[in-house]
């Protein structure tokens, strides 16, 4: 008696995870796009608890910078400005501000090339998640070391004799205008991070776009000892219109055009280069 085998098909196979495409982020809502940043930030803060030695620059950083250029150039300078040493802590402390918040911008861009090399990006973008979120909890958690880094900051200017000569309410916007101006500078630095191949790269061009901002500006010194060219060039830098808004929220004088000038410059930078640090990621391989 013979007996008939079926053939038996071969098990289905689930498909697998596509990435989230750019519609299906659009189908994300408010509430699940915040939920998932959330998330991310808690994500990158245990990040940063597993690791403390990645908080020395924001620890370090204020305090080392305060004491160089406080006693290297506070004479001279405050001498130009018709002060002492104790004069300048008032001038350089605002224009410190500034100054700090672009170099842990530079810290986002090496944290993106560095979570891509390791893979961790590409395990992200399988998620049901949209694309952004990933980003904005990079910046909300670089926000929160900016503040810290402010902290420590003003804490060493008030030590070395700084005064608040408006309002505690006018302190807080200085802290404010830089925070936001810093977050917007995150959005170069990422795309920076996603363009460059290595960390390493992102950090010397980091480097030569920040050692000509940061100099040829009123962050140290009076605009008025440099030469005309020079001049020209602070004017139109937006770390000198940051240093000299947060120099007049905290000193007094006249705010509104530095002010207007920092917060135009924050949202020209976010709105070009959020939408293409986005994009980049979608894109990237």
């Amino acid at each position: 008696m013979s007996t008939t085998t079926l053939p038996t098909s071969a098990p289905e196979k689930a498909p697998a995870p596509s990435p989230v495409t750019a519609a299906d982020e659009g189908r994300i809502g408010l509430r699940a796009n915040l939920r998932h940043i959330g998330a991310l930030v808690r994500r990158n803060a245990l990040q940063i608890k597993q690791d403390p030695e990645s908080m020395f620059d924001v620890l370090l950083m204020p305090i080392i910078f305060t004491l160089l250029f406080v006693y290297v150039f506070g004479g001279s300078v405050g001498a130009s400005l018709g002060g002492s040493r104790e004069e300048y802590v008032n001038y350089v402390i605002p224009g410190l501000m500034a100054m700090m918040g672009m170099n842990i911008a530079m810290a986002v861009g090496t944290g993106v090339n560095d979570d891509f090399r390791k893979g961790v990006m590409d395990r992200f973008r399988t998620m049901p998640i949209a694309r952004s979120s990933v980003l904005i909890a990079k910046i909300v958690v670089e926000i929160g070391r900016m503040l810290v880094a402010t902290a420590i900051l003003l804490g060493m200017g008030f030590l070395l004799g700084m005064e608040i000569k408006t309002s505690v309410l006018d302190l807080l916007g200085a802290v404010g205008l830089s925070l936001v101006f810093g977050a917007s500078l995150m959005w170069i630095f990422i795309l920076l991070g996603l363009t460059m191949k290595t960390a390493q790269a992102v950090q010397g061009v980091a480097m030569l776009v920040l050692m000509p901002l940061q100099f040829g500006s009123s962050i140290f010194a009076p605009p008025s000892t440099m030469p005309g060219w020079l001049q020209a060039f602070t004017d139109y830098n937006p770390l000198s219109n940051l240093a000299d808004a947060a120099r007049s929220l905290i000193n007094g004088g006249a705010v509104a055009h530095s002010m207007w000038m920092t917060l135009g410059w924050a949202a020209a930078i976010t709105l070009v280069t959020a939408p293409l640090a986005v994009a980049k990621f979608r894109k990237k391989s």
